[in-house]
């Protein structure tokens, strides 16, 4: 049984926002695909009645420990790409409302050897799922020059990737670079004292979506809650940072990535959902208590009846 506050695994961030966000119906189906220490969830079980249901995701295994025993939940450990294909396995084919909550969990930054942090010494591991092969050790070894510089400037709009990516080549030419510690060494001599930390999450944070495929996944899982949640059911989502954000926006805008507004042959704008509100963020309070929260953003979305405005 999951205990009543599992803030050691994952504090939930804007919790009670995102829940109130999808507007629970008691008797409703909810998909929670970023499970982590089950806060989110469980404001979702609370809710529902006894004929409600949630389906939860989560690619990270560890994740396992903290579900709850409830008949009406169900935890999937995989990505959460593949939600269709899951959900058709339970014979669910549309649903009431989807909440994600992206990023990593705290659990994942505070563990060494999971090779997610810079406050740590551990591998350049990064996998969420440790059953993929590609670690953030591979790629720090493996890319070319030019792929690094592409790496480092797309995900983590890193300031003169070039420099870095040049150093982390010239580094391995002489030794494989195998820990969190190794590569925070070599890009501190190139990175300005004042800047030093962010610059390195920003590392950090590319080097991940990449060992992780994240953006990919982002994009699949908009594409899919688009064709699965039914009509007035609602999307909340939980950003972290710009790219990220930037996708579900223009999703929720446009109904696809590029941000062009699109249209029928009658000149009907056709996306699938419709903005709530604006973006919502954590307040000072939650912040103080939660400093990973600080740079999250929360955007709700409601399913259009027939996609078209």
């Amino acid at each position: 049984m999951m205990t009543a506050n599992n803030n050691t695994y994952h504090r939930p961030v804007l919790r009670d926002a995102a829940v109130d966000g999808l507007n629970i119906r008691p008797g409703g189906t909810y998909v929670d695909v970023t499970f982590g220490g089950g806060g989110h969830s469980r404001a979702i079980l609370e809710r529902l009645g006894t004929d409600g249901r949630l389906i939860a995701f989560d690619r990270d295994a560890d994740a396992a420990a903290n579900a709850p025993g409830d008949e009406r939940f169900k935890l999937i450990t995989a990505d959460y790409r593949f939600l269709k294909n899951y959900l058709r396995l339970e014979g669910i084919d549309r649903i009431d409302g989807l909440l994600a909550d992206l990023g990593i969990s705290s659990h994942q930054i505070d563990t060494a050897a999971r090779g997610f942090s810079t406050r740590f010494d551990g591998p350049l591991d990064m996998r969420m799922d440790r059953s993929e092969t590609l670690t953030a050790a591979d790629i720090v070894n493996t890319y070319d020059e030019q792929a690094l510089t592409r790496l480092l400037s797309d995900y983590g709009e890193v300031p003169h990737a070039h420099t870095l990516a040049r150093a982390i080549v010239k580094q391995r030419a002489e030794q494989p670079i195998r820990t969190t510690g190794q590569l925070a060494g070599i890009l501190s001599a190139h990175l300005p004292a004042k800047l030093r930390n962010r610059r390195l999450a920003q590392v950090f944070q590319a080097l991940r979506i990449e060992v992780n495929g994240e953006l990919e996944s982002l994009k699949q899982l908009l594409q899919q809650a688009a064709q699965l949640i039914r009509p007035g059911g609602r999307l909340a989502v939980i950003t972290y940072h710009s790219l990220e954000d930037r996708l579900v926006k223009r999703f929720i805008q446009t109904g696809n990535f590029s941000g062009e507004v699109q249209k029928d042959f009658y000149g009907n704008i056709r996306k699938p959902f419709r903005k709530v509100g604006k973006f919502i963020p954590p307040s000072p309070g939650e912040i103080a208590a939660n400093p990973r929260a600080r740079s999250a953003k929360l955007r709700l979305a409601e399913r259009t009846e027939d996609a078209v405005e």
